[in-house]
């Protein structure tokens, strides 16, 4: 594993060949975006961009990512069920970013009418990074909206399973280093047991989608397994569509296109530009008064905002959400630095030592990053202006994993690069009122970049999926 670069050319060509065999017959497949016609399914289809052999990681801190889980999915729901904090914390943000600002206008709505969700449905994302200098586990963010890849993922794993145990001389590597990654079965039990508690047979679970979505087969696993395993249908709805279709009945049933709706599940919603026109808002608003089961809830979105990640990580703010101290010490070791740029001497290090930082606004989906000189530059115009601009971003550490010889494989063609990685821990939150039905990590997703990449998001095309090697 130390170079994949010296690979032997023969064998390098065979694993390749067998490689992109096996994601065809498996369904490691992605909507190829240079056919007119791939929105349609099962036309126009590419193997999606995946590392033709796992990447080596710590399994110290492998176990250490996954302990976390579970803490992580107990800090999302306190901190969802603190409306007050909620809104406190996002209140300057809200000013300045329209997009967090109409999310929390839906939020106090909740709030105004009282309503409560005795069913809080979380499949969460918990992202690190190696730090290569300390080599200390470093969480970059928590996902709590539409953590994609949790089907393909699985797929990845599988096939450098089968790389491994089919090429193991000549490799000599042990297959069964890499973990196991259940998410795709694991999601689907537990939208299953909230659809069970939602207590309606007649009723589906609906995938919130983007229009012309790309990666529509990572979320055709998750249907397709709902329906063999737990006999739980389906239904596909853009935001648009919901709006034009949904209504609210008098028992504050939800209903779309005649389908009754147990539970809905977020692949959209989390970026300003899923909301083109107001019917998405509306439909977005008349989602969360209904009494379908939300994954997430609005208050979870909002959990998920960076700049609750950046207060979170002040002293004493844990305190309010744990009085497990062993907890709080957990979380804050995986902790990476945050500040606000109302912290003049944070603000006045980034100006000199811009590398040092990354500016992160409050999107997800990657590509919305602030990196490098343009950190110091942006900072300077923003003190330069004098505008509240600088609510709608926090400061991080930057931080900078291993960088590592390895192989993409991208549109069939493969290609040497050296890549940086990072860690996804992808896990489910179940309770009902007071009782915690599931929270538990249930896989990851692992995602390689060339390392000269600022961004690494597989579905913005920045990166590949990849597996992990456990040494």
């Amino acid at each position: 594993m130390s170079n994949l670069h010296l690979i032997d050319q023969d064998l390098l060509e065979k694993l390749v060949h067998d490689a992109l065999v096996w994601s065809s017959l498996h369904g490691l497949v992605v909507a190829d975006r240079n056919f007119e016609r791939s929105s349609v399914p099962g036309v126009g289809m590419v193997h999606a961009p995946v590392a033709l052999l796992p990447n080596s990681f710590p399994e110290s801190c492998w176990n250490q990512a996954c302990e976390l889980a579970p803490i992580f999915n107990e800090l999302v729901d306190r901190v969802s069920l603190d409306g007050k904090f909620l809104q406190d914390t996002l209140s300057r943000t809200k000013k300045v970013d329209v997009f967090t600002s109409r999310l929390l206008d839906i939020h106090s709505r909740i709030l105004e009418i009282g309503k409560k969700e005795d069913i809080r449905l979380g499949l969460n994302r918990s992202d690190y990074m190696l730090d290569e200098k300390t080599n200390l586990l470093r969480q970059i963010e928590l996902n709590t909206i539409s953590c994609a890849f949790s089907g393909l993922s699985c797929l990845v794993s599988e096939l450098h399973r089968s790389l491994l145990s089919h090429y193991k001389k000549p490799l000599g590597l042990d297959s069964g280093r890499i973990p196991t990654n259940s998410s795709t079965s694991k999601f689907a039990e537990v939208l299953a047991k909230a659809w069970t508690e939602y207590n309606n047979p007649s009723a589906v679970v609906m995938v919130v989608v983007q229009p012309g979505e790309r990666n529509m087969y990572d979320q055709y696993w998750l249907s397709t397994t709902l329906k063999e395993k737990h006999d739980v249908t389906t239904i596909r709805k853009t935001l648009a569509e919901i709006d034009a279709q949904g209504a609210i009945l008098q028992d504050g049933t939800m209903s779309v296109d005649g389908e009754t709706v147990a539970v809905i599940y977020f692949r959209a919603g989390y970026a300003p530009t899923d909301y083109p026109s107001e019917a998405e808002w509306k439909a977005r608003l008349l989602m969360e008064e209904s009494s379908a089961i939300k994954c997430p809830s609005i208050s979870y979105q909002l959990t998920g905002t960076k700049k609750v990640q950046q207060e979170l990580a002040k002293p004493n703010v844990l305190e309010r959400f744990f009085e497990n101290k062993d907890d709080i010490a957990k979380l804050r070791e995986c902790f990476a630095g945050l500040w606000s740029l109302d912290d003049s001497d944070a603000v006045k290090n980034a100006i000199e030592q811009p590398r040092a930082y990354v500016m992160k606004p409050q999107r997800e989906g990657g590509g919305n990053n602030i990196y490098g000189d343009d950190v110091g530059k942006t900072l300077l115009r923003m003190q330069k202006e004098g505008s509240e601009e600088a609510a709608a971003y926090i400061l991080m550490q930057r931080i900078f994993p291993t960088v590592f010889p390895t192989i993409f494989v991208r549109d069939g063609i493969c290609y040497k690069e050296h890549a940086t990685s990072e860690l996804g821990i992808v896990s489910m939150y179940l309770r009902i009122k007071e009782e915690v039905i599931s929270n538990e990590h249930c896989g990851y997703l692992m995602r390689s970049k060339v390392s000269s990449s600022n961004e690494g998001g597989v579905a913005a095309g920045f990166g590949v999926l990849d597996s992990l090697y456990l040494t």
